[in-house]
């Protein structure tokens, strides 16, 4: 008899298990000869009538590959707007279209961006033609300097750029007397006042008898010995002023004891007290040094040293002894100042015309960071009172190149 005829009338669910045990009207005979069942779901028939067997469906989206390709560019889109909208806002990007997060600081307006550069708001030629021209069209037309004028402004420019920290020492030195060493530290100094708007002074520092003050106007009487004497009662640049001759081209000069007998008690202490006065006072401190690089007021010069001139002659020897004075320079630990160091050639000096001078300025070149040829000049072979603006304009220029070297190793040393 099938499952279906004894359904319990209080147990409607079919689904439900059966109790254990034989079904009903079974006899007894069955029940002590066969073991209790369980019945479970698996084994169940299901009416088909009851139970919906009809597939379900349900609908699935079809997406298309340029759907796709659509989503991702809005995706991109999105990004990129994302990443330029920054809060770090620079000129350069704002120029290429990105956007930020805040409003403009005002530290964007800088001179470069307000300040108009155009032809007809450039400065008006200093001289000849171009500046009669500019006149002539109201200031329509400016055709701006030549060649030649850019090139000295540049000069000046690299002459005049400021110089960070305290004082620097540029000592001027050589080991033979009579090759112009003290027309050059006059010639620098003259070079550098000109165009920068610090102070600039010469010292001799000679421990014989120097001549830097006379190349200059002389206006005191003062030597480096009443520096040293009075160095406690000077109490300002007004003071320290008085002590020193003053050229037209804004330099002072601290002359050397005139007197032989006193300038050899000239020694270390007594220029590290003069040193000392002038780096209140003064940005660039030139010294003029003696012949002798042994002596002791050389070693404290040396020690203070920021950049070198070395100063040549143009013949045999005196190439010969400027090129040991390097030598001597680097096995006594000064190797960085030799290779920052600047090569004055003074060709003025005797035989010059019969040497190749190019060769010795090749073999200088090797050994320090630059050369300059102090040309001939009828107002420096005179040995008397220097007047710049009277001199030729090719020393002028190499004077200027001088200073500006010397500069440039002074802000950017190798």
């Amino acid at each position: 008899m099938g499952i279906w005829d004894n359904q319990d009338d209080n147990n409607n669910d079919f689904l439900a298990p059966r109790p254990s045990g034989q079904p009903q009207g079974a006899s007894t005979e069955n029940e002590s000869a066969e073991p209790k069942k369980d019945y479970s779901l698996a084994e169940v028939a299901v009416d088909a009538g009851i139970v919906d067997i009809t597939p379900s469906t349900s609908s699935i989206q079809i997406v298309t590959e340029q759907q796709i390709l659509n989503q991702d560019l809005q995706s991109t889109d999105t990004g990129m707007i994302a990443t330029t909208r920054r809060s770090n806002y620079s000129r350069r990007d704002s120029l290429r279209g990105e956007t930020f997060d805040q409003p403009e600081p005002a530290a964007m307006l800088t001179a470069d961006r307000l300040l108009d550069s155009s032809a007809k708001n450039r400065p008006a030629p200093e001289s000849g033609f171009r500046r009669f021209l500019y006149f002539l069209s109201l200031k329509t037309i400016n055709l701006g300097d030549p060649l030649k004028v850019r090139e000295r402004k540049a000069i000046d420019a690299r002459i005049g750029a400021p110089l960070e920290g305290g004082a620097k020492f540029v000592p001027v030195l050589t080991r033979k007397g009579g090759v112009g060493k003290t027309t050059v530290s006059t010639l620098l100094g003259m070079a550098l006042s000109l165009s920068r708007e610090d102070r600039v002074i010469a010292i001799d520092a000679n421990p014989d008898r120097g001549t830097l003050a006379e190349r200059v106007s002389k206006s005191t009487r003062f030597t480096v010995r009443d520096v040293v004497n009075r160095a406690a009662a000077i109490d300002g640049f007004t003071d320290f002023s008085t002590m020193v001759s003053r050229d037209v081209t804004r330099l002072d000069v601290l002359a050397s004891d005139s007197d032989p007998m006193l300038s050899e008690a000239f020694d270390e202490g007594d220029y590290n007290v003069v040193a000392d006065m002038a780096a209140r006072y003064y940005s660039i401190v030139l010294t003029d040094c003696g012949t002798g690089i042994v002596h002791s007021v050389m070693r404290p010069t040396l020690q203070r040293a920021n950049g070198l001139v070395i100063v040549s002659g143009g013949s045999v020897d005196e190439a010969r002894l400027a090129s040991e004075t390097l030598t001597w320079l680097e096995a006594n630990g000064y190797g960085n100042l030799v290779r920052n160091s600047i090569v004055a050639l003074n060709t003025a000096t005797q035989g010059t015309n019969i040497v190749k001078l190019d060769e010795i300025e090749q073999h200088f070149k090797t050994r320090v960071r630059h050369v300059v040829r102090i040309p001939y000049d009828p107002s420096l072979s005179a040995g008397s009172v220097i007047k710049f603006k009277e001199l030729k304009e090719d020393t002028q220029n190499a004077a200027r190149e001088l200073a500006a070297l010397v500069v440039d190793g002074l802000n950017n040393p190798i």
